[in-house]
């Protein structure tokens, strides 16, 4: 997956995205699910991922997420990453994917998305620029375009992100933001 013509091509299909649309569960989080006693639970969600969504929003890029679970966890979390497209208890993803592509008119090549497992195959198959963890099942690191160094809830999120704001030219923006505290992309 990680040879230099797979370099060129993910970079070229990077350039073109405008939307970076994820799995929450094993992705945006380690996979693990902690239940209290009164019925809430926990997720742990990693703050450079949530820096890294943040950097896209202000640099002009859709964020969002399509999960199979809904979870008051992810609602806070995205809120807080102010994520536009918010889409949980999706039971037939590409459908939903689907909606996504006709209500932001985007096209497959305009979107990214990182998924961890077998429900996120069909959407993997038709995006523009398909992703994963370093621990995503192996038949989906089989099927990707590019798989992160890092795990799911552990900052692969945010490498996907650099990928795809590097390809587009938005990187410098967002390097030269975090020497200067009064720029809007230096807060995540």
């Amino acid at each position: 997956m990680h040879n230099e013509s797979n370099t060129v091509s993910v970079h070229n299909k990077a350039s073109r995205i405008r939307l970076l649309l994820f799995d929450v569960d094993g992705v945006l989080t380690d996979g693990r699910i902690e239940l209290h006693p009164d019925g809430s639970e926990s997720k742990c969600f990693h703050i450079r991922d949530g820096a890294a969504i943040m950097w896209a929003n202000r640099a002009g890029l859709l964020t969002g997420i399509l999960s199979a679970r809904t979870s008051v966890a992810t609602t806070l979390r995205t809120k807080q990453l102010e994520m536009p497209i918010v889409l949980q208890g999706v039971t037939v993803k590409l459908s939903a994917y689907e909606q996504v592509l006709a209500d932001y008119q985007l096209t497959d090549t305009e979107v990214a998305y990182m998924g961890d497992d077998l429900l996120d195959l069909a959407v993997l198959a038709r995006v523009g620029l398909s992703a994963a963890p370093a621990d995503a099942a192996i038949g989906v690191r089989q099927k990707v375009d590019w798989i992160s160094s890092a795990r799911g809830g552990e900052g692969a999120v945010r490498d996907l992100i650099e990928v795809v704001l590097r390809a587009r030219s938005l990187w410098p923006p967002i390097i030269e933001s975090q020497a200067d505290p009064e720029s809007d992309l230096s807060h995540g």
